[in-house]
């Protein structure tokens, strides 16, 4: 009895320790993910600095070099500010006139981008070789574009440098060679010299990140200069830039021009190289993405496309139609018939929104060109069901991979955290909200994604469907071209994650592949403001209350309009731009 007592006892203190070493290797568990989690923050921190370092270098050093070229001009300075008015056109005739010297024309605009970056926030860094391209340009005297300098936005790839996409996982990954497009501007004579800050991830129309933060507006800094070429838009809108390249998933070229008042065109989907243009995730063909340029004025848009559409850029990727630019159909005057909404019945849009289609309506018609209502066709399942499943056809899965690693960005907070959500927990809340929204239930459906490959399938299916009735509407309308809403005006801060369901006035012509282009007509007054108070909107729903805040106090801010063509069209679709911005510019007169 006493032997089985001791054994009891050595259980007992065996199950003991055993108890004592379990919690102490819940405790060592528990301290190694700490440490884990301590040391990814701390990881993540030091990656977001490194980054910044390097762009402050980069202007540093920059500053530094224009004040060692004006003092050496010293005796005879730059007239900076005449360069800085002059249009592309009249640039590059006195460039190769000789009349101006690419150092005269460089220097202007590297001391005028560091000046406006330090009011708007829009650059994630100078590209430094610019400083010895600028050399060999100087010596060559050829191209379309000789000694032009030229902003990208941060994703489009340039040896030895980040395309972040205003992600950390990206960080410190420079890439190998340049993109197609800056190997073919620098052949044009062109001299890529700054690159230009997105929203964290790409898909979104704000322009903050948590590596280079928030750009601002150049009309008003309490406002964002949208995106996701948001550093594009500030930049040129702020004069620091005479021609920029953006990219367009979803209104990324255009939004931010209408934002900041200049023009931006998303050319056909296939038109330009992407070969080395960085999405923030690869895979998705729903949704067509494009690189296009922003600019002041259209002909520097047309004179772009011509200098990109070259033997050049067709041999360096034989995926690109070699379909050089149509100078004869850019510049005709042939009359238009032109489709024309001023609402698309999904988006109630702004008033300013609707008296800048109004007063280019009447302006096109005075001017001999026939205009025809037009409304855009199952526009509330279009947006759902292709646009938002398309983009999120993972259920959003890829692009949260990429976002681990380090903060989301506050102006991304809204729009991203549902995504986050199993889709059982999507389905349900979708079905709950049904009687407060028709548009959230929808959008947060569609949030979950394609779902398998059959259903991918179909969907794809069902765009080529869309595609064509859309083509035969057209025909049927007998129009050549479509005048229609862009988003605007700027917003306030926080709101651009919240609203997707607007893009149904820019993503729509991503998912048909339309070339389309922003033109800026007018600015925002104290009645379009008046009038907002009283907005409703399309549902008088929690989404329209939300539009009217994004968009109240924009007095004085830029309005544009949308300008839409056919696939393959998009020399007819700058030629109607170019309409527009003429006819504009007589009226002020």
């Amino acid at each position: 009895m006493e032997k089985v007592k001791q054994c009891l006892q050595g259980v007992e203190l065996d199950s003991r320790a055993a108890a004592l070493l379990t919690g102490a290797a819940c405790v060592a568990g528990g301290l190694l993910v700490l440490v884990r989690k301590v040391n990814s923050h701390q990881e993540a921190k030091d990656k977001i600095r490194r980054a910044r370092d390097q762009r402050d270098e980069s202007l540093q050093r920059a500053e530094q070099a224009v004040r060692h070229y004006k003092k050496s001009r010293a005796e005879n300075p730059t007239d900076s500010a005449l360069i800085l008015k002059l249009s592309l056109s009249e640039l590059t005739k006195q460039l190769q006139e000789g009349s101006l010297s690419p150092e005269e024309v460089f220097y202007s605009y590297m001391e005028k981008t560091l000046d406006v970056n330090k009011k708007l926030n829009c650059c994630t860094g100078i590209l430094l070789e610019s400083f010895d391209e600028l050399k060999t340009v100087a010596s060559k005297k050829e191209g379309l574009l000789y000694g032009v300098p030229v902003s990208i936005k941060e994703n489009i790839e340039y040896k030895n440098h980040d395309s972040s996409c205003g992600v950390l996982i990206n960080l410190e990954q420079p890439c190998q060679k340049d993109s197609v497009l800056v190997e073919v501007l620098k052949r044009q004579g062109a001299i890529p010299f700054v690159k230009t800050n997105l929203p964290q991830g790409l898909l979104n129309y704000d322009c903050g990140n948590p590596i280079y933060g928030q750009t601002v507006n150049p009309h008003n800094p309490q406002k964002t200069s949208g995106g996701s070429s948001g550093g594009e838009g500030a930049l040129i809108g702020g004069g620091g830039s005479v021609l920029g390249l953006g990219t367009d998933i979803g209104g990324s070229i255009r939004i931010p021009s209408s934002f900041c008042g200049i023009c931006g065109f998303k050319p056909t989907s296939g038109r330009l190289s992407s070969r080395g243009v960085r999405p923030i995730v690869r895979g998705q063909k729903t949704v067509l993405s494009s690189s296009g340029p922003m600019a002041r004025d259209v002909d520097t848009l047309a004179l772009c496309m011509q200098a990109l559409l070259s033997d050049h850029m067709f041999s360096l990727d034989p995926t690109v139609p070699p379909i050089p630019f149509n100078v004869q159909v850019y510049q005709s005057s042939k009359p238009l018939r032109i489709g024309y909404l001023e609402n698309d019945g999904y988006t109630g849009p702004s008033p300013s929104m609707v008296r800048g289609i109004r007063e280019v309506k009447a302006l096109l018609e005075q001017a001999g060109h026939t205009l025809v209502p037009y409304s855009p066709l199952k526009i509330s399942h279009v947006t759902t069901e292709l646009m938002v499943k398309g983009v999120l056809g993972d259920g959003a899965t890829s692009l949260l991979q990429k976002l681990k690693g380090g903060p989301v960005d506050p102006c991304l907070k809204t729009q991203v955290f549902p995504y986050y959500f199993p889709n059982w927990l999507k389905r349900t809340l979708s079905f709950l909200l049904k009687p407060l929204s028709p548009r959230i239930p929808s959008i947060l459906s569609a949030t979950c994604g394609v779902g398998s490959v059959p259903d991918l399938w179909k969907q794809h299916a069902a765009v080529e469907d869309y595609v064509q009735e859309t083509i035969a509407e057209w025909r049927r309308f007998n129009i050549d071209v479509l005048l229609c809403p862009i988003v605007g005006p700027a917003y306030n801060f926080l709101y651009c994650g919240k609203l997707n369901h607007v893009l149904s006035y820019t993503m729509l012509y991503n998912l048909l592949n339309f070339p389309a282009g922003v033109v800026p007509v007018s600015t925002v007054t104290a009645e379009d403001e008046e009038e907002l108070r009283h907005y409703k909107g399309s549902y008088q729903d929690f989404l329209d209350k939300l539009f009217k805040e994004a968009v109240a106090g924009g007095v004085g801010l830029p309005v544009g309009v949308q300008c839409v063509a056919l696939p393959w069209q998009d020399e007819l679709c700058l030629r109607f731009m170019k309409e527009v911005e003429q006819l504009v510019k007589q009226s002020r007169k």
